[in-house]
């Protein structure tokens, strides 16, 4: 007889949240994670993620948005840890970008409180930035930041606060159907057995999810930060917020305010500028060259911000070709949940996708609108 009711494999942003929200519904759950704790091999690391709700990727995200934002705020609560801070939020580009234009649907579909700045005005506003000749922006007071490591911390100790048995340094090695409907896992520790599995394997989707046919790409991304030249002051949170800036071409950075104090400097990153590599190839070394183009590229929206550079960071994207995420039963066993797909711009979902999982578990369905991440749009398109 099985001891657990359910296993979740992969313990980073998604998997940790679905173990606390299984286990807080009193199911007897397992967790396993082939690394340690907020581990820095996947894509739950970095020290912060941007959280919006003008979204430009899709009006269909923002209620899973705002049930998101009342989850970071309970999970905030109940761990007693600081996983969100709200300091602003500003979208800058050509009015018919896709970051402002898309961020201004989201918000006018929702009635999302926003505002629309000129370049003048996001000069006035924002010193350190330089807006070119007809850029504006969209602001929004409720975007911020949250962060991962803190966030898989509390989410495992809650878990672990509700029963939840989580294992590290214990990699799957296969999983497979059992003939009363549930299935086993084995591991290089054991073999053990549930009711229901859930796989949330971020970069390793490729390989532990191989039989869904779906077509995943993992991108190697950098994260840098920089020392401004003049100084942290003008990066405070408090006098610049979190950014999306999307050039002429298409292109878009993305930064944060200093938010680790005098000597932390502030982070920037191209969006989606990554290279196809795998968890096992990915080169984690950073070249002088990546820094130099970055540098050129910050240097264009923030003349100060590079400054000295401090240090970079790889991360692992793994991505579908419409960038929308893939979560559901497993079509050929009902008794599996996927949850994968979600680089880019998944982390600030993480609590109600942990919820969403939970609810696909216990009863087959949810109440969260979450048909845009059904994997037969991939398998149709690929077919």
């Amino acid at each position: 007889m099985a001891i657990h009711d359910v296993i979740v494999i992969g313990l980073g942003g998604m998997g940790s949240a679905a173990a606390y929200h299984l286990a807080a519904r009193g199911q007897r759950v397992l967790g396993l994670e082939q690394f340690g704790p907020a581990h820095d091999r996947g894509a739950s690391h970095g020290g912060s993620r941007i959280i919006r709700q003008s979204y430009f990727e899709s009006p269909e995200y923002v209620p899973l948005l705002l049930r998101a934002y009342e989850l970071w705020e309970a999970l905030a609560h109940d761990s007693g840890r600081d996983v969100m801070t709200l300091t602003g939020g500003i979208m800058v580009g050509l009015p018919d970008s896709v970051t402002v234009a898309g961020s201004r649907r989201s918000a006018e579909q929702w009635d999302l409180p926003h505002e629309l700045l000129d370049a003048a005005d996001l000069r006035r506003r924002f010193p350190v930035m330089t807006p070119a000749p007809g850029e504006i922006a969209l602001h929004e007071d409720r975007a911020g930041f949250v962060r991962p490591e803190l966030t898989v911390r509390a989410h495992l100790d809650l878990a672990a606060r509700h029963g939840a048995d989580l294992r590290f340094h214990e990699p799957m090695t296969r999983w497979e159907p059992t003939a009363d409907g549930g299935v086993r896992v084995d591991t290089e520790s054991g073999t053990y057995t549930a009711g229901r599995l859930v796989l949330a394997p971020g970069p390793w989707a490729p390989r532990l999810l191989a039989d869904l046919g779906l077509p995943f790409v993992v991108e190697r991304q950098v994260q840098y930060w920089f020392q401004p030249s003049g100084g942290v002051d003008p990066f405070r949170p408090e006098a610049l917020g979190v950014y999306i800036w999307e050039d002429r071409h298409g292109s878009q950075v993305y930064g944060f305010p200093a938010i680790d104090g005098p000597d932390g400097g502030a982070k920037i990153a191209f969006f989606r500028r990554g290279v196809p590599t795998t968890p096992e190839t990915v080169d984690r070394e950073v070249d002088e060259s990546e820094i130099a183009t970055m540098a050129a590229r910050a240097r264009q929206h923030l003349p100060d911000l590079p400054g000295a550079f401090l240090r970079a960071k790889t991360c692992l994207y793994c991505n579908t070709p419409d960038e929308h995420f893939v979560i559901a039963a497993h079509p050929a066993h009902p008794s599996v949940t996927v949850a994968c797909g979600f680089s880019g711009h998944g982390f600030k979902f993480v609590p109600v996708v942990g919820e969403i999982l939970a609810d696909l578990v216990m009863t087959g369905t949810t109440a969260h609108p979450i048909g845009l991440f059904d994997p037969d749009r991939l398998t149709e398109v690929g077919s």
